[in-house]
Parts: C-alpha cells; sequence; structure tokens
C-alpha cells in the first residue's frame, strides 16, 4: 500500500512537473508579436523609418514565417519623437495586442520611457535606433537588449582618432535632449582622455532646421573640430551651414559624431568628402553583408543604413531563441539570446553582456572622394577596424545593476 501511494505520489509530481514545463514552453495566443516603433516621418525617418519594417519583415520570411509552430504578426507605429506617444503606444500594444517584443526604439527619450514598461510587463525589447549609453549603462534591465551602437562607441572611435591627429580644441554643437547629452558627455571624456580641451559648447533644440547662430558661434571659437552630436536631418543641416559659411574651407574640422549613409548621400560626395566617422556596419563590410544590402535595395530601392542591418540582425536572433527553446516568455528567449553568438551580416563574433550591451567590432569610416567613387552606393573607404573589446565601455565601468563588478 506504501509503495503504491509513493507511486502514485511519483507520478502525480512527474505530471505536475511535465504540466509546468509544458506551460513555460507554450507560446502565448500560439503567436509570436513584435511591435516596430519608429520615428517615421521626422528627423530620423530616412536612415530608420518605414525602411526599418522592410529589415524586421526580410528576418521573419527567412525564418518561412512561422518560429515553434507559431505565426509572426508585426506592428508599426510612428512614435513622432514624443516619449509620451511611444508610451501610449506601447502600452496599447501590451494590452490590446499581447505583443511580445518591441524593436525599433530610435530617439533615447522615446526609448527610455518604452523600455521602463517592458520591464513592467515582462515584455522584451530590442534597442536599435537610440544611440545614449545610457539605455545599457544607468537605465539598463533585464528586458532590453542594445544592439547596434551607443555614444560611448561613437564618440571613442571617432573623437579620439581626431584628437591623435592633433586636433586638441574642439567646440561641442549637441541636441538638446537625452542623446545629445549622452553624446556630448562621451565626446568630453574621450576628447580630455587624448590630451584635447573642451573651449566652448552649445545645445541646440530638437529638431531644427536653422544652424546660422550656432555655426557661427562655433566657428568664432577658433576649435580645432567642431563636433556635431546629433543625427538624422539635424547633422546633415548643420554640415550645409557650416558648408555655406566655408567653416572647413577656412581650416575647422567637422566631426560628425552619428552618421548615416543617407545622411551622406543627402550631402553629396562633394559636401562630405573628407568626413570620418564610426559606423557599426556598413555595406561593403564583406560578400555577406553586400549579398543582404543587394536584397534589401531590390526591396526598397535603397540600401540600407546600419541600423536597417541591425533590425534584421536583432529580430533574426530574437526569432531564432523562440524557435530553439519553444518560448516566447521575455526571460527564457534573453538567456537563450545571450547563450548564442551573433554570427549573421551584422557581426562576428558578436555577445550580448550582462548589462545588454550586444558587443561587436565598429569601423572608422571616411566618406570618399567623387573621383574616388567609383558608383552611387561607394561612398566610404575602411580607416580601422575598432576590435570589439575596445569599442564599447568595459563592465568595469558600468553602473548597471545587474553588473557584479566586484567579482
Amino acid at each position: 500500500m506504501k509503495l503504491t501511494q509513493c507511486l502514485a505520489l511519483s507520478t502525480l509530481a512527474a505530471s505536475v512537473m511535465l504540466a509546468s514545463q509544458a506551460d513555460a514552453n507554450e507560446i502565448t495566443d500560439n503567436e509570436i508579436r513584435i511591435g516596430y516603433l519608429a520615428d517615421m516621418s521626422g528627423a530620423y525617418r530616412d536612415p530608420i523609418g518605414p525602411l526599418g519594417q522592410d529589415a524586421i519583415e526580410m528576418a521573419i520570411e527567412d525564418m518561412g514565417g512561422s518560429v515553434a509552430g507559431a505565426e509572426i504578426e508585426l506592428f508599426s507605429a510612428d512614435d513622432r519623437n514624443s516619449p509620451d506617444v511611444g508610451s501610449s503606444i506601447v502600452r496599447g500594444w501590451i494590452d490590446e495586442q499581447n505583443v511580445d517584443m518591441v524593436t525599433g526604439l530610435v530617439a533615447s527619450s522615446v526609448t527610455l520611457a518604452a523600455v521602463r514598461l517592458l520591464e513592467e510587463e515582462n515584455r522584451l525589447g530590442l534597442v536599435n535606433g537610440a544611440v545614449s549609453s545610457g539605455v545599457t549603462n544607468e537605465s539598463c534591465s533585464p528586458n532590453h537588449i542594445h544592439w547596434v551602437y551607443d555614444t560611448w562607441a561613437m564618440s571613442n572611435g571617432t573623437a579620439s582618432a581626431i584628437t591623435q591627429e592633433g586636433n586638441t580644441d574642439w567646440f561641442l554643437l549637441s541636441a538638446d535632449y537625452s542623446f545629445g547629452h549622452a553624446l556630448e558627455r562621451d565626446v568630453t571624456r574621450v576628447v580630455e582622455e587624448n590630451g584635447g580641451n573642451i573651449v566652448g559648447s552649445i545645445r541646440h533644440p530638437f529638431p531644427s532646421n536653422d544652424f546660422s547662430s550656432f555655426m557661427l558661434q562655433a566657428q568664432a571659437s577658433g576649435a580645432d573640430v567642431i563636433a556635431l552630436n546629433n543625427a538624422g536631418s539635424d547633422t546633415t543641416n548643420a554640415i550645409r551651414t557650416a558648408s555655406e559659411f566655408g567653416i572647413t574651407q577656412a581650416g575647422q574640422v567637422l566631426a560628425g559624431m552619428v552618421l548615416f549613409s543617407t545622411d551622406v548621400r543627402s550631402l553629396g560626395l562633394e559636401a562630405a568628402q573628407g568626413l570620418q566617422f564610426t559606423t557599426a556596419w556598413y555595406y561593403d563590410l564583406n560578400d555577406e553583408a553586400r549579398a543582404w544590402a543587394e536584397r534589401f535595395k531590390e526591396r526598397t530601392g535603397s540600401m540600407p543604413t546600419q541600423v536597417h542591418a541591425g533590425l534584421y540582425s536583432s529580430t533574426l536572433h530574437y526569432l531564432q531563441a523562440v524557435d530553439a527553446i519553444g518560448t516566447d516568455e521575455a526571460q527564457a528567449v534573453r538567456e537563450q539570446m545571450a547563450a548564442t553568438p551573433i554570427d549573421d551580416i551584422f557581426a562576428t563574433g558578436g555577445y550580448i553582456r550582462e548589462d545588454g550591451r550586444m558587443v561587436h567590432d565598429m569601423y572608422l569610416v571616411e566618406v570618399k572622394t567623387p573621383e574616388e567613387s567609383t558608383d552611387e552606393d561607394d561612398l566610404f573607404r575602411l580607416v580601422r577596424t575598432i576590435p570589439a573589446e575596445e569599442a564599447f565601455r568595459p563592465l568595469s565601468e558600468s553602473d548597471c545593476h545587474l553588473v557584479n563588478n566586484d567579482s
């Protein structure tokens, strides 16, 4: 009798355990639901915007449209670069569509508001557009991963190279919101660590069309370098204004801290030639990157930016993780993603750290002259590959609460 009871209890325990495992392995609603939140109409429309959805769709298609027997559904929305609008969209996606993962996340202010909601609701965020290094530093969480770049990496490559060339006096022109502030801070750190000085700074409203007064102030500072701590149309407008005022012709260096291939096309090689900047990816990096870029261009009519490649890569890695473990539970998926190296069209040997930073090589490039360019897509030459371990903030300097700096 006792043996029978023991066997019965063992069978019951095993059944409960199996049922528990089955629940853990279930995909909610038998669908993977992804939300793409981005600036579709403002300053970041061209480098990220609507074409980012195509990159995500390519990843979904490359997975055959489903994972672990579950169909994949994609939602998209324009956050209008507003934290309030972005938060409202994410809240609606969670409450009404039961979205599992949100990607895109472009303006840093929108991103920081959105990832707080994702953590509260235990959903996953894949940050591809936002640049602020605070995303995985003081604002890290167990519910988001920062994929493409950040202000620490962008300033580390460009500012150090330009300062080491003997351009020691810097003037900082920064977008007046969290991204611009973070980039201003990180550029200051790199310049001073390399023996340079900040001789002046000013912040401009985001977004801005008229940079005349800002560029005149930068010109009057006598700085060797004018750092553009902004992105998208703000950067291209500032560079055009500098060209009109003859700033570079007079010998001052313009340092675009966050530039995209779309910016260079918009400016034209005549205006952009010689600009050096750091990028996470570009389509002539290798044969695999170029082949994927040609697929993207055939689909959209345009070559992809580094963020488009990041959206494809991060979405694919996410879907592969769900497929491998058979669940869309956020913490389980993140753990699987972190346990799997990233080897694809975007990165080789990339990996996800405990703070949520995806670590990979970065690249210092220079815009070609019109004479050097062989076709409309031949824009850059590689100056230097920045190894992954040099590219991003070391964990020993992290303020992320997920990082144990005592070990």
